[in-house]
């Protein structure tokens, strides 16, 4: 799994369960409460905060809102948009949530459907989605596959995605992947919430983008927010995504996530998203309006899924809800949480106490280093403790450098060994492959006789390079991108496998001259 894929399935819950226990709790008492000046010291060491995580990760940009007792405290931006260039971060400044999208997919679907609409199967409102087995294809609701539930291996389409096919298209094609036991495990999936929430809109008879819209943005005044990539493109004060060049940041990419936009694809301001704090802090009030039924909301904050069993007899268990991580502080309160994060240049969360009227989200401008995560860690350790607990970020970098190194090949296709056999002649590889799950590649030679390995829709290149007899390599590409990959084709040249595409065991291309489905 990668350093983002970690990040947004496991939120703070983990960071906080990787604390070391301490001794046997005292009988069960009601938490102390957080009053105003507990409160208010954290919001006031808020700026110390931010500025030393910044000047720590060099990262540009950040957007802070803070909410409590139904009232914005904190609302501030800090430092740039666009690393290099003057232009501020303000309270107005379009960011792109990433899997924080998560939370606020859920809270339009209450507000659609209701209570009831959680139990609605998925599969005769999507045209074309069917689970590999049949059973479960016409049992699985929305409310399972919101709670990653439904059997359906980690991350299942994702790689779809990077390859530029479309939200139809993958959709249509996650019957081909693996199921694991049906509601007794969990596994993270963009594309199965992405599914679920394109039922509810196809049921309603819109598109998910327009229902968002109708049912939550435009009722709650968030007036910047979108679920759709173009919006956000389009925002004269946006905030680009960075990623790490050469140790320094960069605005290299600019992530289209439509074909998720449920999952992923929202992007918002710290004032929209402290707007829709107060929403969720105030049983889908706001204004004195009833905007999402209370009833649906709260079924959201609920535990659905164990997402993580405890590492150790003492350890502690995480939860994952409809949309959010469902966690139990050290004093018992409901914790709620959502960590979003892309590769190619965004880092978020959002984190609530609701028995305590309490919500922070932290937006920021790059590639997960754990800003948005440290921000809001250390400001509800503030506010508990008077100081933070510990020193976040080497831990969370730890854990980054950790889940990005598990998803590297361990081969070393830089080095080929020394009694490497050499390939055969290029023809015997030339030709177009498909996929039922992938669709179309070709692999094509060069006048120096190089081959390429042409992949997706619009078809994306890879230079091989040749590693050992018939095993090549490429530099894989995109937001789930793992490094050097290989290539293997069997000896007559009939097929290949494309070895990080292969996890579920559907990377293997076959010889044809039939067009993919």
């Amino acid at each position: 799994m990668s350093i983002v894929r970690w990040l947004a399935a496991a939120g703070l819950t983990a960071l906080l369960g990787a604390t070391a226990p301490g001794p046997s709790p005292p009988p069960p008492q009601p938490p102390p409460q957080l009053d105003d000046a507990d409160v208010n010291r954290a919001v006031d060491r808020l700026d110390e905060v931010v500025g030393a995580a910044m000047k720590r990760t060099g990262v540009p940009g950040v957007a802070v809102a803070v909410v409590h007792d139904g009232k914005v405290i904190h609302l501030k931006g800090y430092g740039v948009r666009k690393a290099g260039e003057d232009a501020g971060v303000d309270a107005d400044t379009v960011f792109q949530l990433a899997s924080v999208s998560k939370p606020v997919a859920s809270t339009i679907v209450s507000g659609a459907v209701g209570v009831e609409g959680w139990n609605k199967p998925v599969a005769p409102n999507v045209p074309g989605f069917r689970l590999k087995d049949p059973w479960v294809t016409s049992h699985v609701t929305v409310a399972d596959l919101f709670a990653h539930r439904s059997g359906l291996p980690d991350h299942a389409g994702d790689h779809l995605e990077d390859l530029g096919y479309d939200r139809e298209y993958i959709l249509s094609h996650l019957r081909y992947e693996p199921l694991t036991p049906f509601r007794a495990s969990y596994a993270y999936t963009n594309f199965g919430l992405t599914a679920a929430a394109q039922a509810v809109a196809d049921r309603e008879g819109v598109p998910w983008e327009k229902l968002a819209d109708d049912v939550l943005y435009k009722p709650a005044g968030m007036n910047s927010t979108s679920s759709r990539f173009e919006d956000y493109v389009k925002a004269a004060d946006r905030a680009y995504g960075h990623v790490k060049v050469d140790g320094a940041w960069k605005a290299r990419f600019v992530r289209d996530p439509d074909a998720q936009s449920p999952a992923g694809g929202v992007s918002s301001t710290a004032r929209d998203m402290a707007r829709w704090l107060q929403l969720q802090l105030a049983d889908g009030k706001l204004d004195g309006k009833q905007i999402i039924d209370a009833e649906a909301l709260e079924r959201t904050h609920w535990p659905e899924s164990v997402s993580g069993p405890p590492g150790a007899p003492a350890g502690r268990t995480a939860f994952y809800g409809l949309g959010w991580n469902v966690s139990y502080d050290d004093e018992g309160r409901l914790r709620l949480s959502h960590t979003g994060a892309f590769a190619q240049g965004a880092h978020t969360n959002v984190t609530m106490l609701p028995g305590e009227q309490l919500g922070i989200v932290v937006l920021t401008n790059t590639s997960p280093v754990g800003v948005a995560d440290v921000v809001a860690l250390d400001f509800f350790d503030i506010a508990q403790y008077g100081e933070p607990s510990r020193d976040w970020i080497p831990l969370v970098d730890a854990l980054y450098q950790q889940q990005e190194d598990a998803g590297r090949s361990k081969t070393d296709y830089a080095h080929p060994p020394s009694d490497a056999t050499p390939g055969k002649p290029a023809d015997t590889y030339v030709g177009r492959y498909d996929s039922p799950y992938y669709g179309r590649a070709e692999v094509v030679a060069g006048e120096d006789g190089a081959l390429t390995l042409r992949l997706g829709p619009k078809p994306q290149n890879y230079r091989l390079t040749h590693y050992d007899g018939d095993t090549f390599s490429f530099e894989t590409a995109g937001e789930n991108a793992v490094g050097p990959t290989g290539v293997t084709f069997t000896p007559d040249g009939t097929s290949f496998t494309v070895e990080y595409l292969n996890a579920e065991g559907l990377g293997t291309f076959t010889r044809t001259d039939e067009p993919s489905d």
